[in-house]
């Protein structure tokens, strides 16, 4: 039987078709309360949607991002989302369970076209109708423009076969792909680009091997972040973490791979951009020992510490992704380190990992140093040898040397690449990016000359220090802040974590991100720092040391 019932919706006055089984009865107030949640939803009325929710730790909500738990996270996301699509009630299905609970399938027609579907399960509390489990299906879209600029099916084929046949690329919107322009996530930027005359010779060596092009996905502006959050595109999203930031500067690559729009994200590490992604939602991450990796095509940050990197979902597929791109990438560029492809030996669990602990107590949070040093006993119990630096102060003061020396030099290298094109576009950057650039402009010359001079005798120091070991560290300071984070939080989070990742890039040493340790319910990944050049020995012992970690 079909029964219809007038209601009054946010769309404007009108009838809703309400549906139910032959000889049943909506519960009293039910359909009313249904639609009176939907006009509360369609005018953004935060007050009455947290009513419309059941209270406590249990209630659901879920959506193409994830599952949202307890009431207090679900009215926080509908706070910082800034409202819904508008949208219409085609008809709303309705199964009672009981006097007070019922499941309601509303079908769904937004204004911008398609159709969606709401599944929702209410219960009565004290007379009141309250949603206890709902799940969003919005309209499948097209293209999510906060993972990708551009995608195709494939954008770019193969150009040989290989180990990465059938794999595909989410490639990193600072590295030139034949035929489109180089965005940098920045609109202004990419209308003022050509078409890239050919691709950058990582790119090409990935094809080379079968893997084919996916798309070009979205980058912290410049790629001078590690939040991943995009003034212009937006956040792209945490399939991990729903509701967090997803990491930069990678940002798109990674949130393609995690979301299983690509098997293989190419991007870039200059202070973390690849590892931070990867920690925050449990992915595989590389940064290539600097120099290794030709950066034709790839557009500069700050040359003294950029690399070009992959993320992938597991460790075989970033091994495969590792040996051929080495194995097809011209030699000569990697003269002045050991090839990866003769990589370091380094015997399994029995290589010595060193901790610094200076860097844990200062950088991390209690919840990330507490998963940290669950890893290093998961480790340890398998077999693995653990040890710590003796000379934690000098260490503790490297450190330090390092992260003020790097960002120094960081951000004049920064300036030199793009200050000439930022100063004649004004107000072309998000305000966060604007910043960091106002800041880099005010760096001298006799500071950053200073800055270089600190910065070698920090690495001096640390070389000295941890010689051909391997060093463990957490991959960032916290796990993924949430995306209506303030400014300051984020500045915060992310000189912390930069005193950690600053290790790898100021010291030139292939780091890699390995998933397998939760933090308050969120991934955390151990990033396994190897002397220089030993990038695949370091990929491959990673993988018996990930196994530790998963069953430690």
């Amino acid at each position: 039987m079909t029964e219809r019932m007038p209601r009054p919706h946010a769309a404007g006055d009108g009838e809703v078709p309400v549906f139910l089984p032959d000889g049943v009865e909506a519960p009293a107030g039910l359909v009313e309360a249904a639609l009176g949640y939907e006009a509360a939803l369609m005018a953004d009325d935060l007050e009455s949607l947290a009513e419309y929710f059941a209270p406590g730790p249990d209630t659901l909500r879920g959506d193409e991002g994830g599952l949202l738990v307890g009431h207090d996270t679900i009215t926080r996301f509908r706070g910082r989302r800034g409202g819904a699509p508008q949208r219409r009630i085609e008809a709303l299905h309705v199964r009672p369970i009981d006097d007070d609970h019922a499941w309601l399938a509303a079908v769904t027609a937004p204004l911008g076209g398609g159709r969606g579907l709401v599944g929702q399960l209410w219960e009565r509390r004290d007379g009141a109708w309250r949603i206890s489990a709902a799940h969003v299906s919005a309209p499948p879209r097209a293209m999510d423009p906060r993972v990708w600029r551009v995608v195709g099916d494939p954008l770019l084929g193969p150009t040989g076969s290989g180990p990465l046949d059938g794999h595909t690329i989410a490639v990193k919107d600072v590295i030139a792909v034949e035929g489109f322009a180089l965005g940098a996530g920045v609109p202004a930027y990419l209308a003022g680009a050509a078409p890239a005359p050919r691709s950058a010779p990582v790119l090409d060596a990935l094809r080379a091997a079968g893997a084919s092009v996916r798309g070009i996905a979205q980058t912290d502006q410049f790629a001078y972040s590690i939040a991943g959050r995009n003034a212009a595109y937006g956040t792209p999203p945490n399939p991990a973490v729903p509701g967090a930031i997803s990491g930069g500067s990678s940002s798109g690559p990674a949130s393609a791979v995690a979301m299983g729009h690509a098997t293989i994200g190419l991007g870039t590490d200059t202070a973390g951009s690849i590892r931070i992604p990867a920690s925050y939602q449990g992915l595989w991450g590389l940064r290539t020992t600097h120099g290794a990796i030709s950066v034709d095509g790839v557009l500069p940050l700050a040359p003294s510490f950029d690399t070009v990197g992959w993320l992938t979902r597991d460790g075989e597929t970033l091994a495969a992704v590792t040996r051929a791109a080495f194995e097809r990438m011209p030699q000569q560029r990697v003269d002045a380190v050991r090839l990866a492809t003769a990589a370091l030996e380094l015997p399994a669990l029995d290589a010595p990992a060193l901790v610094l602990a200076p860097a844990l107590a200062d950088s991390a949070t209690p919840e990330v140093t507490r998963a940290f040093a669950a890893g290093l006993d998961a480790l340890r119990s398998s077999g693995g040898r653990v040890d710590v630096l003796d000379d934690d102060a000098l260490v503790a003061g490297a450190l330090d040397e390092l992260y003020e020396a790097f960002r120094t030099v960081q951000a004049a290298e920064a300036w030199a690449q793009h200050g000439s094109w930022i100063t004649a576009h004004p107000g072309a950057l998000g305000e966060d990016i604007a910043a960091r650039f106002a800041w880099a402009a005010s760096v001298t010359a006799d500071a950053e000359a200073a800055a270089r001079e600190r910065l070698a005798v920090a690495r001096t120091a640390l070389d000295a220090a941890l010689g051909d070991a391997v060093l463990v560290l957490p991959s960032a300071a916290s796990v993924a802040p949430p995306v209506d984070a303030a400014g300051a939080e984020i500045e915060a989070i992310r000189a912390a974590t930069l005193r950690i990742t600053t290790v790898a890039g100021a010291t030139g040493r292939p780091a890699l991100s390995v998933p397998g340790l939760m933090a308050g319910g969120a991934p955390i990944g151990v990033c396994f720092v190897g002397p220089r050049g030993t990038d695949l020995g370091l990929v491959e012992r990673a993988q018996e040391w990930a196994t530790a970690l998963k069953h430690g």
